[in-house]
């Protein structure tokens, strides 16, 4: 009897301990199988550093993760902590539905993209791995073309001269990788020629809509002679495609890249520079993936901490080892010999510090469609890009 006693006591009390637990939801878009393993060993080494804290771990894909989002928090149903791009932050933080993000001063300040995260003065994200694109090059092709094994274009003109240069080897090849129509795509390939030319697309006190300045029709103007006179057109993949098959000099494009080379195990000689400029290396567009807490959580305090642990150096590190992606948040992170030892990633890192990121404005989805259309009619349509962008301005100053 007493046996019995103990027994269902000690199942009294594990039960307890159990319910005790509070369990918090994630929803994340890392599901590729290389990378989905380690979310889930990281999650994993959360819960035994916490073990009062229960992970519930929820996929999300890039279709329809952005719609499940939005339905989930205007039922009041979303998660405790959510994944989101650099983008999206203020469409949620403007309904109420992100908690302001407060970090300790010492974390705060190894971290960067905070300003990404930042809406009308409050912070509501922690960056957790940023993204930008930088400059690539063929270097046989550059060496045909008269190039030594030491250059990179640096200034606008200096690119240009190169473009044309690899452009006039042959009819089968050409200078410059330009995007074809291809949504959230075309817009970015513009940005950082617009950024570099010195243009905005806001003023700086945010009243005025900047995007039809001379200095933003210069750049779509340089865009443009690029695209119409030494362009490979086609989409982000087909440009891929073919520059590593030898047939382009120039692509502009991200570290996912480098992860193609090394997973075909392609003998490819790879040029990687920072964006050119006027007279110096110029801007690149930055974005990114962060981590909020929902406003309505009651379970805050442990959402916070499983936040920290995500982003801690060490954690990042072992992520972009895993995905071979170039740019961690933590600048405590690029320390570490998996960043330090390779060119290329290097280049991600020196680009990060110039890039610029698109206002953080809870119309900017709409915006970014706007701008992608004036782009497009410019390259692809009647319009003229002083024109184009004219009416884009007119647009966007319409929703504002």
């Amino acid at each position: 009897m007493k046996k019995i006693v103990l027994t269902v006591t000690l199942i009294v009390l594990q039960s307890q301990l159990l319910s005790a637990k509070t369990t918090i939801s994630w929803w994340q878009f890392w599901t590729d199988p290389t990378i989905k393993p380690v979310i889930e060993e990281i999650v994993s080494d959360f819960e035994n550093a916490n073990p009062d804290i229960e992970v519930e771990l929820t996929d999300l894909t890039w279709a329809n993760g952005h719609e499940k989002i939005v339905i989930a928090f205007a039922s009041g149903n979303g998660p405790d902590v959510v994944e989101l791009g650099s983008d999206w932050i203020a469409e949620f933080a403007v309904n109420g539905h992100l908690a302001e993000y407060k970090s300790d001063d010492a974390i705060k300040s190894d971290i960067q993209g905070w300003e990404m995260s930042t809406f009308q003065d409050k912070v509501y994200a922690k960056p957790w791995f940023l993204g930008t694109r930088v400059l690539f090059a063929n270097r046989d092709l550059l060496n045909r073309a008269g190039y030594d094994s030491t250059f990179a274009p640096v200034t606008f003109d200096q690119f240009r001269e190169a473009v044309y240069k690899v452009d006039s080897l042959s009819k089968k090849i050409y200078g410059f990788g330009s995007n074809a129509p291809e949504k959230h795509r075309l817009y970015k390939k513009y940005l950082p020629f617009f950024w570099s030319f010195g243009a905005q697309i806001f003023s700086d006190d945010n009243r005025l809509c900047l995007l039809a300045s001379d200095y933003a029709v210069n750049a779509l103007n340089y865009y443009k002679e690029l695209h119409d006179s030494c362009g490979f057109v086609a989409k982000q993949r087909g440009i891929e495609d073919a520059f590593l098959q030898g047939k382009v000099g120039f692509v502009i494009s991200g570290d996912w890249l480098l992860k193609r080379i090394d997973n075909e195990k392609l003998d490819f000689k790879l040029v990687s520079t920072l964006i050119p400029g006027k007279k110096y290396p110029g801007r690149s567009f930055m974005g990114g993936e962060f981590l909020a807490i929902n406003n309505s959580s009651d379970k805050k305090e442990a959402a916070q901490k499983f936040v920290e642990f995500l982003t801690s150096p060490a954690n990042q590190v072992k992520f972009c080892k895993a995905n071979r992606s170039a740019n961690p948040s933590s600048n405590k992170a690029t320390e570490d010999e998996y960043f330090t030892s390779n060119r290329h990633l290097q280049t991600f890192i020196k680009q990060l510090r110039l890039a610029n990121y698109p206002p953080v404005d809870p119309n900017w989805v709409i915006y970014e469609e706007i701008i992608e259309k004036a782009v497009e009619d410019a390259l692809f349509g009647d319009g003229q890009p002083a024109t184009a962008l004219f009416e884009a301005r007119k647009k966007i100053e319409a929703l504002r």
